[in-house]
This record gives C-alpha cells, structure tokens and sequence, in this order.
C-alpha cells in the first residue's frame, strides 16, 4: 500500500511537471545534452530565478539533476521519471484501445443486423 502511494505520488509530480509548457521545452532542449539553468531560461527570456523555479519542479518529479559546477547550476535530464509515466500511459492506451476494439466490433454487429 505504502509503494502505491508512493508510485501515485511520483506520477502525480511528473504529470504536474509535464502540464506546464515551459517546462516540457526545457526536457526537450536537455534531450540534447547538458544545459545551464540560464541556457534553460533564455528562449524564454526568463530569469535565473524564474528558470531556477522550474528547474525545481522538473528536479521534485525526478526529471531532471542539477549539479552545481562553479557559479554554473548545470542540468542533466533523468529518463526514469519519464519510464515510469509511459509505462502509465501505456496501460491505459492498451485498456482504451480494447475498449474502442469492442465498440467497432458492436457497431459492425447493429449495423449488419440492420440490413
């Protein structure tokens, strides 16, 4: 029970990550290698600060590392998280795509019966 809370708790993190736009460009600019929190910020035109904030959330759900190189706050994108949700996701598409299966096979069925 306590491993299902837990498991709930990181997808809720990342999906909570995940919802925000400027977040999700960040992990795409980070697909391509290390980057600068400031680097993160500026297609954004965003402060340190307001880069570092999400930076943070990103960090929270595990998406991403930040190593402190200097002056430098370096980021590294951390593919587990990101598993974690599809695998997630990929069960309901399974479920879903089941469901639509049998719905196209009961309307074949009305619509036959039907002629």
């Amino acid at each position: 029970m306590v491993e299902l809370e837990l498991q709930d708790a990181r997808l809720d993190a990342v999906f909570h990550a995940l919802a925000d736009s400027t977040r999700r460009t960040m992990l795409q600019l980070l697909s391509h290698g290390e980057c600068s929190v400031g680097e993160l910020g500026a297609p954004f035109r965003m402060s340190f600060a307001g880069a570092s904030k999400h930076v943070k959330t990103l960090e929270r759900a595990g998406l991403v590392s930040r190593t402190v190189q200097g002056r430098a706050h370096i980021c590294r994108l951390e593919p587990a998280a990101l598993a974690t949700a599809d695998a997630w996701l990929r069960y309901y598409e399974g479920f879903w795509n089941n469901r639509l299966d049998a719905l196209e096979q009961a309307l074949r069925r009305d619509a036959d019966s039907g002629k």
